[in-house]
């Protein structure tokens, strides 16, 4: 079904181009279906703003965070944690922002694993 309002994804066509990424079209497909402050509340980003920038191609923060964000909570994208299992990419962010506490042993083993795991994201 054919989302009502389609203003953001004619937006991305305009400022991005011919060929934009798939997370980006996923992401106005979202934005479209719903609105960006409620597709920015779900990815667990706090302003509305990110969104549209990213969809005008004009966001200068850490496309590749934001990517990632899409890929895990909107399409699905599943990593491999060594201590959590099957996780989507979303939680993998997640519990790299979280931070260290001796005094938890789940943190403790994740704060150790992160330190070294291939998908790590540079702070």
């Amino acid at each position: 079904m054919k989302p009502a309002n389609e203003q953001n994804a004619l937006m991305v066509r305009t400022k991005w181009g011919k060929n934009p990424p798939e997370w980006i079209v996923v992401l106005a497909e979202e934005c479209d279906r719903t609105s960006q402050g409620k597709t920015a509340a779900r990815l667990g980003i706090k302003s509305p703003a990110i969104v549209n920038q990213a969809l005008q191609n004009k966001y200068g923060g850490r496309m590749d965070r934001l990517e990632e964000r899409v890929r895990g909570e909107l399409m699905n994208k599943v990593l491999a944690c060594p201590v959590l299992g099957e996780i989507s990419a979303r939680r993998c962010l997640d519990e790299q922002a979280r931070p260290f506490t001796s005094s938890n042993a789940l943190r403790l083993r994740l704060s150790r694993a992160c330190a070294i795991c291939p998908n790590r994201r540079e702070p």
